[in-house]
C-alpha cells in the first residue's frame, strides 16, 4: 500500500490528509487553526476591506498537521510506515500573493516590517484594491481587450495585479523592498522543494491564468508596457515574472533533506505543483466535462472543465477560462460567490439573533427547515462581500427585503440561504448561456456535508439533483491525487488524472432531489431576485422594482395557505440523522506566532 499527503491551506486553517492511493481512503487527517489575528486573518478596524495573513502560520501549520497525521496513521494502522508516502500535493486560497525579497523570503519575516500589515500575505478576500481593479479593467478594455476576455471581462480586486498596484500606491516602502510577489500556492511548494528563490521558483498555471491575466497566446503575463502604463514600477515587476507556468501534472520539485527531517518523511519524494483549493477540490470530487463542482465554504467556488479539442466561447463574468488550470487537456472554468458561509457566520456571530443558544447555526437551521419556500416573505441579495460572478463588483453589498414587524430570526436565516442558492443559479445560467452544459452538480465542503436543509434548498432552487463528495476533505484529497499523479505508476501512483480520480474519488449515497412544488415557488422568487440583481448590480439600467415587495407578500400568502407538512418533516429527519463525518484531529492554537495587531 502506498500513500500521498494532501495539504489544504484554507482561509482559517490548514488541513492535511494521508490518502491511500489505491482507494482514496483517508487513513489520517489533521486540522490546525492559524494562530495570528482573528481566526487567522489580520484585520484593520479602520478599513473593512483589509484581510491579511501571517506566512509563519502556514509553515507552522504544515509541520504540525503532517506530524500529527503521521502519528494518527500509525495509530490507525500499525503496519503504516512514513516511507510508504510517495508524494505531496498542495492547494491554497487565491489570489493570495506574498511580497518577498531577493531570496524569496516574505517581508513579514523581517524586523522592520513586523508591524506593517502591507508586508504580510494579501489574502484572497482583501478588497482594498477595488479602485486599482477598475483602473486595470479600463486600461485593458482600451489597449488589450484580449486580457479581459479570458477572465470574464472584468479584473477583480481579489486578484494579483490589483493588490500589488494598491500596495505600490499606499506603501512604497513595502513595494520597493519586495523583489517580486509570489502566490501562496507557489511559495509553499517552493519552500518544500528548496526552490523559493525568485530565479528558481515555479509558478502554477492555475493562479497565473485565473488571477494574473497569464495566457500563452500573448506570451504569458501581460506585457511590460501595459503594466508600465499603470505605473512604471509595476512595469518593471514584469521582468521578475517568468514566461512559463506549470500545471499540476508536473512537479514543483522534490522534498528537501531539511524538510524531510523536519516532517519525518523520506527525502526526495515529489511535490506536485500547487493550485487553488477550489480547483483541487474539483479534482477530489471527480470533476469531468459536464460536471460542476461547487466547493462551498466561507465563499463558494464553482469549477467546470471543457475539453480543449472543442472551441470554447469566452464567458463574461467568470473568473477565467484557462487551459490546463484544473485538468491537463481541458479548459478550466472558474466562477463563484465571494461570501456564502461568511454570510451565515455574519448573521450568527455578529447579529447574534436570540442569543448564543437560540441563535446558533444548529438552532436556526432546525427552525428554518420547517419553513416553506416563500413563507417568510423575504428576499435577500448575497453580496455581503461583493459579487464575484457574474457582476465582478466587490463594492456591491448585501440586502434584505420584505421585513415586517413579525419577521423572525429563522426566516431571515432561510432567506440568506435562499439568496446564496439564487446566486448559484445565476452562475449556472450564465455558463449554460455560453454553451457549457451543466449535467451534474457535485458539492463539497463542510456546509455541503453537514447542512441537509441548505442542500435541499439548493436542489429546489437549481432544479437539479445535489450530490455530495464522499470525502470530508475534498480539497486536500485533490492535492493527494495530484501527488499520486506526479509520483507515477511505477512508484504506486498513477500516470494520469482520469485513472487516479476513478480509484480515489466518489460521492455519498445521499442525493438531494428537487421537489417540484418547491421549485415552482422558487422560480417565482428567482424572477424577483433577478430584478434586484440587475437593478442594483447593472449600471445604466431602467429596471422598475415597485412590484417586488407586493409580489413577495402574494407569494407569502399563497405559501401560508398551502400544506407542505410531509416535505418539511422529511428535511427535519435528515437534520436529525446527518451524514456520518470522518474523524478529524484539531490542534489548539498556542499563540507562539507573531501577531502584528
Amino acid at each position: 500500500m502506498q500513500y500521498t499527503i494532501g495539504l489544504d491551506f484554507g482561509t482559517n486553517s490548514v488541513r492535511c490528509v494521508i490518502a491511500d492511493t489505491a482507494t482514496g481512503c483517508e487513513l489520517a487527517s489533521a486540522v490546525h487553526q492559524y494562530e495570528s489575528g482573528q481566526a487567522g486573518i489580520l484585520l484593520d478596524k479602520t478599513d473593512h476591506n483589509v484581510a491579511r495573513q501571517n506566512p509563519a502560520d502556514y509553515l507552522n501549520g504544515l509541520e504540525q498537521t503532517i506530524k500529527l497525521s503521521l502519528i494518527q496513521a500509525k495509530t490507525a494502522d500499525v503496519s503504516f510506515d512514513a516511507l510508504k508516502i510517495i508524494g505531496i500535493g498542495v492547494d491554497t486560497t487565491g489570489s493570495t500573493p506574498i511580497p518577498v525579497d531577493t531570496d524569496g523570503e516574505p517581508l513579514a519575516f523581517k524586523d522592520e516590517f513586523k508591524d506593517n500589515l502591507n508586508a504580510y500575505v494579501w489574502l484572497w478576500k482583501d478588497h482594498t484594491a477595488y479602485k486599482e481593479a477598475e483602473e486595470i479593467t479600463d486600461l485593458a478594455a482600451r489597449k488589450h481587450p484580449e486580457y479581459l476576455a479570458k477572465c470574464g471581462g472584468t479584473y477583480s480586486s481579489e486578484w494579483f495585479f490589483s493588490k500589488i498596484l494598491h500596495c505600490l500606491r499606499v506603501d512604497s516602502q513595502v513595494y520597493d523592498a519586495a523583489y517580486t510577489w509570489v502566490e501562496h500556492a507557489d511559495w509553499i511548494t517552493g519552500v518544500l522543494t528548496g526552490s523559493e528563490h525568485p530565479a528558481k521558483i515555479k509558478r502554477c498555471r492555475c493562479a497565473a491564468g485565473h488571477k494574473a491575466m497569464y495566457n500563452e497566446q500573448w506570451g504569458g503575463y501581460p506585457a511590460e508596457d501595459f503594466l508600465a502604463e499603470l505605473d512604471p514600477k509595476l512595469g518593471r515587476l514584469r521582468q521578475n515574472l517568468p514566461d512559463k507556468t506549470f500545471a499540476i501534472d508536473e512537479k514543483a520539485g522534490n522534498l528537501t533533506d531539511h524538510w524531510a527531517a523536519r516532517l519525518g518523511l523520506k527525502s526526495g519524494i515529489p511535490v506536485a505543483m500547487g493550485a487553488f483549493d477550489c480547483h483541487l477540490g474539483a479534482i477530489g470530487a471527480g470533476v469531468a466535462p459536464g460536471k460542476m463542482v461547487k466547493v462551498i465554504g466561507t465563499s463558494t467556488c464553482d469549477i467546470m472543465v471543457s475539453d480543449t479539442s472543442a472551441e470554447l466561447e469566452d464567458i463574461p463574468g467568470v473568473c477565467g477560462i484557462v487551459d490546463g488550470s484544473v485538468l491537463p487537456g481541458a479548459f478550466g472554468i472558474e466562477a463563484g460567490q465571494s461570501a456564502v458561509g461568511d454570510i451565515f457566520n455574519w448573521y450568527v456571530n455578529y447579529i447574534q439573533p436570540g442569543g448564543a443558544e437560540a441563535g446558533s447555526h444548529e438552532s436556526l437551521t432546525q427552525k428554518a427547515a420547517k419553513l416553506q419556500p416563500g413563507q417568510s416573505g423575504l428576499l435577500a441579495l448575497d453580496w455581503n462581500n461583493g459579487n464575484r460572478t457574474i457582476l465582478v463588483d466587490q463594492r456591491l453589498t448585501g440586502l434584505l427585503l420584505g421585513q415586517t414587524l413579525h419577521t423572525r430570526a429563522e426566516e431571515i436565516y432561510r432567506a440568506l440561504i435562499e439568496a446564496t442558492a439564487f446566486g448559484a443559479l445565476t452562475i449556472i445560467n450564465r455558463i449554460e448561456e455560453y454553451g457549457i452544459k451543466v449535467d451534474e452538480v457535485i458539492n463539497c465542503g463542510g456546509i455541503a456535508e453537514k447542512n441537509p436543509t441548505l442542500m435541499q434548498i439548493y436542489a429546489d432552487v437549481l432544479n437539479r439533483e445535489m450530490k455530495v463528495s464522499r470525502s470530508s476533505q475534498t480539497c486536500a484529497l485533490g492535492s493527494a491525487i495530484a501527488a499520486a499523479v506526479v509520483a507515477g505508476s511505477q512508484n504506486g501512483g498513477y500516470d494520469d488524472f482520469a485513472s487516479a480520480q476513478t480509484a480515489m474519488t466518489g460521492i455519498k449515497e445521499i442525493v438531494y432531489k428537487p421537489i417540484a412544488r418547491n421549485h415552482a415557488v422558487y422560480a417565482k422568487l428567482y424572477k424577483l431576485y433577478k430584478q434586484l440583481h440587475d437593478g442594483f448590480g447593472v449600471s445604466n439600467n431602467s429596471i422598475c422594482m415597485a412590484n417586488i415587495m407586493k409580489e413577495l407578500l402574494d407569494i407569502k400568502i399563497h405559501s401560508q395557505n398551502t400544506t407542505y407538512e410531509q416535505d418539511a418533516q422529511t428535511i427535519v429527519e435528515k437534520i436529525k440523522t446527518p451524514p456520518r463525518k470522518q474523524k478529524s484531529l484539531t490542534i489548539a492554537a498556542d499563540g507562539s506566532m507573531p501577531n502584528p495587531q
